[in-house]
């Protein structure tokens, strides 16, 4: 026996090298679309790459130092260190502005794409069973991702960001009965205190990250397990000699994971990293030397959160005042009926659409949405209101800089627009799609199924149906 099939039996003995080899032979279906959870993935990547970087050099911390720095009109100014560390990467660090912004960059295109790949999901049915389980473990990695953005938003304690994060306290203390309790172990007490950067620092560098990690694994897990939806097939494929029928479920038609999925993966690879050190490179991030450090005696004359959470803000502004009520000694402010009860209603209905959505067989083929029209009616239905709800946490510049009013003027408009619209928009997207010919017949079939490494690169990959 040669040494090379010595060492291949000793790796193959511990590591199972023969079932990483049938791994390298499973099929990936070809469509674009299908690349939004490789983005995310990537964008993931890009942030952890660049945050390490950045961790070298901030300073968790609100105390007190003597700045100096490249930052004229700072010089010799008492402020806060985590507020100088930020000034010292964005002026002082070889690339430290590029990367500060490639952060930031991916930070946003991590939520967008995330949206993204889970409004594909939903609006061409690839949630349903058996796949129940990874929207679960997709919703919540869409809460984690704003979490971890939101957390990391304060890090830099400057007056903006700093005021921006004391909603999210004031949402937390307002949750009955433990809302204090929460403060103190998420802030470190009342919004600012010496506790609160390196708590939200603990917890955007590791605690959120780690779940993310797990989040990711899991969900890449199922789908090994359980395998890619595909795309209705329009006819019989010719394969060689094998030919596979449109409705055939046991197989999946697409791309051997290597060497043709890897090289697709790394091209979008580089087409994520290459478009987000565009964006570092031209676009400009918050200016923390603008704002100057955090100000409790001052407030930014326009406040307000990222795109991705600007929904919630919008609920905020829109709720009427009356909405705080109390029963018995439990007092329920409006604070946590629109920061947190309804966004958590929003998550909890995406989170449970499966089971609402149900199909009695599991299915392995996607769907045109133009064919599904109560489903995509929903789905046109929940854009709007979160379009709605997010135009609404911009009221003010609605008002001011566009229609030249007050926002007393347009928040009843927007509160009847949000109660209105999202029926409307969605009772017309069914009225218009409801006279199709519904579902493919595949959409009645089973889950795909396993093959070999060995397959061609444009292939089928075989298996039992019920895998």
């Amino acid at each position: 026996m040669s040494r090379a099939r010595e060492l291949y039996d000793w790796f193959d003995t511990r590591l199972d090298v023969e079932d990483a080899q049938t791994f390298l032979g499973k099929a990936f279906p070809a469509e674009d679309s299908f690349l939004l959870g490789e983005v995310a993935l990537f964008c993931f990547l890009l942030l952890v790459l660049s945050g390490v970087f950045l961790g070298f050099f901030f300073e968790p911390s609100t105390s007190d130092v003597e700045y100096d720095g490249s930052v004229q009109k700072f010089q010799g100014e008492e402020m806060p260190e985590a507020f100088v560390s930020v000034l010292h990467i964005t002026y002082d660090v070889p690339f430290g502005m590029f990367i500060r912004r490639l952060h930031h960059w991916a930070a946003h295109l991590f939520v967008a794409s995330i949206g993204l790949h889970m409004l594909r999901v939903f609006f061409t049915g690839a949630y349903r069973n058996p796949r129940e389980p990874n929207w679960i473990v997709g919703t919540g990695l869409a809460a984690l991702a704003m979490g971890a953005a939101y957390t990391g938003y304060a890090l830099p304690f400057d007056e903006f960001a700093a005021t921006a994060t004391s909603i999210g306290y004031n949402l937390t203390i307002s949750v009955p009965l433990v809302g204090d309790f929460f403060g103190q172990v998420i802030f470190g007490g009342e919004f600012p205190s010496s506790a609160t950067i390196p708590r939200l620092y603990f917890l955007h560098v590791l605690v959120i990250p780690a779940a993310i990690a797990v989040g990711l694994a899991v969900h890449m897990a199922i789908l090994i397990r359980q395998k890619h939806t595909e795309a209705p097939r329009d006819d019989d494929l010719t394969m060689g000699e094998q030919t596979v029928d449109e409705d055939d479920d046991s197989v999946i038609v697409g791309l051997p994971a290597f060497p043709n999925q890897a090289a697709v993966s790394a091209v979008v690879f580089f087409l994520t990293a290459a478009t987000l050190s565009a964006l570092a490179g031209l676009l400009p991030v918050h200016n923390i030397a603008h704002y100057g450090p955090n100000d409790p005696a001052s407030t930014p004359e326009l406040i307000m959160p990222d795109w991705f959470l600007m929904w919630v803000y919008g609920f905020l502004k829109l709720l009427p005042t009356w909405a705080s009520f109390s029963v018995g000694p439990v007092h329920v402010s409006g604070e946590f009926i629109g920061g947190i009860v309804l966004p958590g209603l929003v998550f909890g209905a995406v989170a449970l659409w499966p089971f609402i959505d149900r199909t009695p067989e599991p299915t392995h083929f996607t769907v045109d949405p133009l064919r599904r029209p109560w489903q995509t009616g929903v789905g046109v239905a929940a854009v709007a209101f979160v379009m709605i709800a997010s135009i609404a946490g911009m009221n003010n510049i609605l008002a001011d800089q566009v229609l030249g009013t007050t926002t007393g003027v347009v928040n009843p408009i927007l509160q009847a627009a949000l109660l209105l619209v999202p029926p409307l928009f969605g009772g017309l997207t069914y009225l218009l799609l409801r006279d199709g010919d519904g579902e493919t017949p595949a959409d009645e079939q089973g889950v795909a199924a396993d093959g070999g490494p060995d397959d061609p690169p444009v292939e089928t990959d075989g298996g039992d149906s019920d895998d």
